[in-house]
């Protein structure tokens, strides 16, 4: 790993010395080996499995956006055994009751006959959590996940639990035209730091798949990482520099989506109903950063801002009715401010 990439005039965080590019230079082949053991088990899927490690490196959550059998459970199951962390699992359906996420009070009874209220943690208390078909409870149910991901605590009669450390929501989600599912409201759409969409794979990917996974033996991918180091990776992604030019850009970009703002363009003031928010931004500068690390690469470049572009600001970005009678797109729209712009 070159060290020439981060004496940029950086505007934001700061590699501690020899130090850090020498605990750089130890995580880039581990984090390319983990980015391999995916894909060995995830076929044709290399840059859904490139976001997820951005998501987790960033500290935050992703939702896994596409039809059912393309992956989703596999892939999150997959990754939460190559790094290492304990992994739970929330099948959401349209009877799930907040308190069966969070944990609810029990009445307990010791030896002696005395009775108290005692907590049972729910399955939200994981370091990677799969929560498979997200869109097929209520908006009540999903507003459980609210304070867990956005504070990795809940709060239960009063009383407030912490949630293990890392702590990673993994959400999928059927397309809203599929029966039985409903729209996610846009409060818990901003606690997803990327909205990753899944694609089918090419046909030589799902060949392979084809002879991988319908044989007499099951491939297993290894642990490659730990919570501790991935802690560590995670910190260590905060302290990488971003220089000016990409602290600009990312500004530029998400404020021009916004119909209000004075730098947006007739095409947005006209199709766009609200904006991405400034959490918006923040994810994307800590996105291109951790995949500037994911690459090898000691600081963020304009390609990482462009890369992640669709997948942190798609989701909170809301249309219009026109607009979307019209058949505008949000990702055409970023793609067409992302060229305009950077």
């Amino acid at each position: 790993m070159s060290e020439q990439h981060y004496s940029t005039g950086a505007s934001a965080g700061t590699l501690q010395g020899e130090a850090d590019v020498a605990e750089a230079d130890r995580l880039a082949p581990v984090l390319r080996d983990i980015h391999q053991a995916i894909g060995g088990i995830v076929l044709g899927q290399d840059r859904v499995i490139e976001q997820v490690l951005v998501t987790i490196l960033s500290g935050g959550h992703a939702l896994l956006m596409g039809a059912p059998g393309l992956g989703k459970t596999l892939l999150v199951n997959t990754a939460s055994r190559v790094l290492g962390l304990d992994a739970t699992r929330i099948q959401f359906t349209p009877d799930l009751m907040p308190s069966d996420i969070t944990g609810a009070e029990i009445l307990d009874q010791d030896v002696n006959g005395h009775r108290a209220f005692r907590f049972l943690p729910g399955p939200i208390f994981g370091q990677l959590v799969l929560a498979d078909e997200i869109n097929r409870a209520s908006p009540r149910t999903q507003s459980a996940l609210l304070q867990a991901m956005a504070e990795h605590r809940v709060t239960q009669g009063g009383k407030d639990y912490v949630l293990p450390s890392p702590f990673h929501v993994l959400a999928t989600q059927n397309p809203i035209e599929q029966e039985g599912t409903y729209p996610l409201p846009e409060a818990q759409l901003d606690r997803f730091m990327l909205r990753i969409p899944l694609d089918f794979p090419n046909r030589d990917a799902e060949r392979q798949m084809l002879l991988q996974t319908t044989g007499a033996t099951t491939a297993h991918a290894p642990t490659l990482m730990n919570a501790t180091t991935l802690l560590a990776g995670q910190k260590l992604v905060r302290r990488l520099p971003v220089g000016d030019k990409i602290v600009d850009a990312i500004l530029a970009l998400t404020r021009s989506l916004r119909p209000e703002d004075a730098s947006a363009s007739a095409d947005v003031r006209d199709a766009v109903s609200f904006g991405p928010g400034p959490r918006a931004a923040q994810a994307l500068m800590i996105a291109t950063r951790a995949r500037a690390l994911l690459n090898g690469r000691l600081a963020p470049s304009l390609d990482d801002v462009v890369a992640l572009a669709e997948a942190v600001l798609s989701h909170r970005i809301g249309l219009g009715f026109g607009a979307r009678a019209s058949g505008v797109t949000v990702e055409a729209l970023i793609r067409k401010q992302a060229q305009t712009i950077l």
